[in-house]
This record gives C-alpha cells, structure tokens and sequence, in this order.
C-alpha cells in the first residue's frame, strides 16, 4: 500500500496525529553533533558533523588571506558553498552543482547576510590590504530531507570551532606575518537556527520532513531564527501558501527549536574544549 498509494498512506498516519515512523507531527529526528577534532575533517580550521535522523551532514571552514574590494575596503568575505555529490543519494547526479545545491547554497548565504552572524568588519586585518576569507564547504554525506536544517546548524558549529592565528602586516615590508602560536576564535555575533516544515494537503504541517515526506509535500517552508526569537528569514520556495496564523505557528515551534539547538551545541563546545 505504501509503494502503490504513498500519499493515502500518509494520510492515514497524518488523521491520528502521528507519521509512519513513530513521531509526531511537531517533533524532530534525534540531531547529534559532532565538532572539531572529533572526528571532522582536521585539515579544516574549523569543523562540524551534524546528523538529524539519517541526514549526514559535515561543514568544513578554510580561513585564507586576501586583499579586501575597494568599495568593502574593512570588510573580509564569507564564501558557502552546499555540495550534494551523487554518493550521498541516488537523486543527485556527479558534475557540476544541481539546482538543489545551487538554492541550499544560496540559502546558507542568505542566512549569513541577514542574520549577521559573522560582523564582516571583524574579519579585516589592515584596512584596504588584508581580511580573512572564509571558505565554508558544506558537503552532503547522507540525504534524506531536511538538507536546509542540517546545513545552518553544520555551518553554525564549524564557525563556532575556527580558531584564527594573530595575523599583522608588516609596514616596512608590506608582508603579512602569522603568528600560529597565538590563536582567537571568531566571534560569532548570532546564533541563527533553521527550521523546515513540510505542507501537507495545503493545511497540516509537520516538522523536520524525510526525503519522502518532502515529495509527498504540498509545499515546504523554512524558518530562521536568531537568539533573541527574531526572525532572520523565512525562505519559501512555491507550493501551498501559507495563512498568517500557520506562519506564526511556524515561528513559534522555530523559536523552541532554536532553544534546543542552542543547548545541544554549547554542551557539545563544552565537552571539546581543552580542559
């Protein structure tokens, strides 16, 4: 019945209020988090795995030097990038980004701006000659829905994890000289936090969708949050339209899980940091 009538399968699950595996509608899958050298990637300078139910992701953040743009002449840069590589599942194709990874890209930059959780002006070393640029690479190990989530919080932690070596330009010479004793972390201005949703039937929504909820989805909505409960973005791509109480509801469940996130990570950051 399932393979033949998917979406009457659901419904029936979705009547008593709850989904086919075991949760309920408001709840979220088991969301783990691994930071730093816990099994990262250590070559990063900053490094995050983030698993929600079978969704893998893991961000990795290379900080480089460069010479800032004259018109952001005391601004350093910000550079995400999502990959979704065919061996994470089998509807994605090898080569060049798909429009999924292009739209998550995209996403994760548009959190970065509006949320401001990174000042740009923090990452300037010598105004007009040198910033950091941070790379984020976000890669896809395992797909199974809800890649937006996954994705901010994975970028999130890794930021949380990068530790810059003092960096001074040398004013004789004009050389930049790096001191990889001396190293800060950066400083994270606001914590945002995503929370998707899939529409069901135009009207019921249900948190944290799998790969197969998100097809059988009329609709999907993602809501960012910071810490203060404000809302840095809401990110709806087409489908079912939303009424203004649905949205609050949104928001509300967005500003709990941020709260759920928040104390997951900074127990996480607690256990890593050296004693």
């Amino acid at each position: 019945f399932r393979t033949v009538e998917p979406l009457e399968y659901y419904r029936r699950f979705l009547k008593e209020n709850c989904r086919p595996d075991g949760r309920e509608l408001g709840e979220f899958r088991a969301t783990t988090v691994n930071i730093g050298n816990t099994g990262s990637i250590t070559t990063a300078d900053g490094s995050a795995l983030v698993k929600l139910g079978n969704t893998t992701v893991i961000c990795g953040v290379k900080a480089e030097l460069a010479a800032p743009t004259v018109d952001s002449a005391d601004k350093g840069y910000i550079v995400p990038n999502v990959e979704l590589p065919s061996l994470c599942s089998t509807r994605f194709r090898s080569g060049p980004p798909g429009e999924e990874a292009q739209a998550a890209s995209q996403f994760i930059a548009d959190v970065i701006e509006n949320s401001q959780m990174i000042a740009k002006e923090d990452l300037c070393i010598a105004n007009g000659k040198l910033a950091w640029v941070l790379y984020c690479d976000i890669i896809c190990l395992d797909y199974d829905g809800n890649l937006l989530d996954a994705s901010a919080f994975a970028l999130l932690a890794a930021l949380k994890n990068v530790q810059l070596p003092l960096v001074t330009l040398n004013e004789e010479t004009g050389l930049s000289e790096v001191n990889l004793k001396q190293k800060n972390p950066l400083i994270i201005r606001k914590h945002p936090v995503a929370t998707s949703f899939a529409v069901f039937d135009d009207t019921l929504l249900i948190v944290d969708p799998t790969a197969e909820e998100e097809d059988l989805a009329t609709g999907t909505v993602t809501i960012v949050t910071d810490d203060e409960g404000r809302l840095c973005s809401v990110h709806k791509p087409g489908g079912s339209p939303l009424t203004g109480a649905k949205l609050q509801d949104c928001i509300t469940r967005a500003v709990t899980r941020h709260k759920e996130v928040k104390k997951l990570m900074d127990k996480v950051i607690k256990s890593v940091k050296p004693k």
